[in-house]
C-alpha cells in the first residue's frame, strides 16, 4: 500500500509540473499541502469572452483509484449547461480510469467554453466576468436513502419476478479473469433474487470475489435505495457505485465476477471491475439511454430489455 501511495504522489507532483508548465499564471495552487489547485480557463479567443474557474482536490489515491474532487465556479453556468459539463468531465474519467486527467478536464472545458462562444455570438453578460468567489452556485440536491430491512421499504410484491440476467465478456489479465453480470431491478427483493439465481451456477459461486452495486429509483420518494458489497476485495463495491452514480444510472444491479490466478494485479484489478461495470451498462444500453434522455433535457433513465 506504500508503494502504491507513493507511486500516487509521484503521479501527482509530475502532473502538476506539468500543468504549471504548460499553462503558467493561468495555473494556481490554492493549498499544496490539502492538494487544492485551480486553473482559469477561457476560451482561447482574443476577447476572452467566456471564462470558467476549474477547482480540483487531489486524493491520496488519485490518480490510480480515484478522480479528483472538481467543483465549476462560473456566474453564467447554471441549470443544464452545469450538468451537461459534469457529465463531460465524468465522462473523460470514466474513459481514462487510473489514469491523469487534469489536462484533458481542462482542454475540455476550454472546448466547451469554445462551443458556447461559437453559438452565442452575443458573449456574457458582465455579471459573467465577476470573479468565481462572486458565483450563485445552483445546485442539485439528490436524496439517497439506505436499503431497509423491512418489508414496507421494498417495492410491491408483483414485482418479484427474476428478472432476465445479462453476462459480459470475460476480461483476463495475468490469470486473473474478470466477468460483469447485470440484471434490470425494482426491489432490494430482486437483487437477492438474482444473486440466489448467480449462486446457481457452481463457477460463479467458485469466483474468488462477486462484487455487487446497485441503484433503485423510488419515484414515490423522488430518491434512491442504493448498496454495494466487497465480497472480500476492499472498497472495490463502492467504486463500482460510485461508477454507477457517476453515470446517473438507475433500477439496474451490477455483480462483477473475479477468479484470481495467482499473481497479484495490484490497482489495475480496480480498473478491470470498473471498466467490465462500464462496458456492460453500455452493451445493455444504459449509457444509450442516458444519453437519449439528456438529449431531451431528460434525466430519467430506463432499462432495455432483451
Amino acid at each position: 500500500m506504500e508503494a502504491e501511495s507513493d507511486d500516487n504522489l509521484a503521479s501527482q507532483v509530475e502532473e502538476i509540473e506539468a500543468l504549471s508548465a504548460i499553462y503558467g499564471d493561468e495555473w494556481c495552487v490554492v493549498d499544496e499541502v490539502s492538494r487544492v489547485y485551480c486553473i482559469q480557463v477561457t476560451d482561447g479567443e482574443e476577447k476572452q469572452q467566456w471564462a470558467l474557474c476549474l477547482q480540483v482536490i487531489l486524493p491520496t489515491d488519485y490518480p490510480r483509484l480515484s478522480p479528483p474532487i472538481y467543483e465549476l465556479n462560473a456566474p453564467w453556468l447554471k441549470g443544464q449547461e452545469r450538468i451537461e459539463l459534469s457529465r463531460s468531465l465524468d465522462e473523460v474519467y470514466l474513459q481514462n480510469i487510473g489514469e491523469p486527467v487534469l489536462f484533458l478536464w481542462v482542454e475540455k472545458v476550454r472546448e466547451f467554453l469554445l462551443e458556447k462562444e461559437e453559438g452565442d455570438q452575443s458573449g456574457p453578460s458582465s455579471s459573467a466576468k465577476k470573479s468565481c468567489e462572486q458565483e450563485d452556485v445552483e445546485e442539485t440536491v439528490t436524496v439517497v436513502i439506505s436499503p431497509a430491512s423491512s418489508d414496507s421499504d421494498l417495492s410491491p410484491v408483483q414485482d418479484e419476478e427474476l428478472p432476465p440476467i445479462h453476462h459480459g465478456e470475460p476480461v483476463t489479465d495475468k490469470r486473473s479473469t474478470f466477468q460483469a453480470h447485470l440484471a434490470p431491478v425494482v426491489s432490494v427483493r430482486q437483487v437477492k433474487l438474482v444473486q440466489g439465481k448467480l449462486m446457481e451456477n457452481k463457477k460463479i459461486a467458485n469466483a474468488t470475489h462477486n462484487i455487487m452495486a446497485y441503484r433503485i429509483f423510488c419515484e414515490d420518494r423522488n430518491s434512491f435505495i442504493q448498496d454495494c458489497d466487497d465480497d472480500g476485495e476492499t472498497a472495490a463495491g463502492g467504486r463500482m457505485l460510485h461508477i454507477m452514480e457517476i453515470l446517473d444510472v438507475r433500477n439496474v444491479l451490477v455483480i462483477v465476477s473475479r477468479w484470481y490466478g495467482g499473481i497479484h494485479l495490484g490497482p489495475d484489478r480496480f480498473k478491470h471491475i470498473n471498466n467490465c461495470t462500464r462496458n456492460i451498462l453500455d452493451t445493455c444500453g444504459y449509457l444509450e439511454v442516458k444519453d437519449n434522455s439528456a438529449s431531451k433535457g431528460k434525466k430519467t433513465k430506463s432499462k432495455k430489455s432483451k
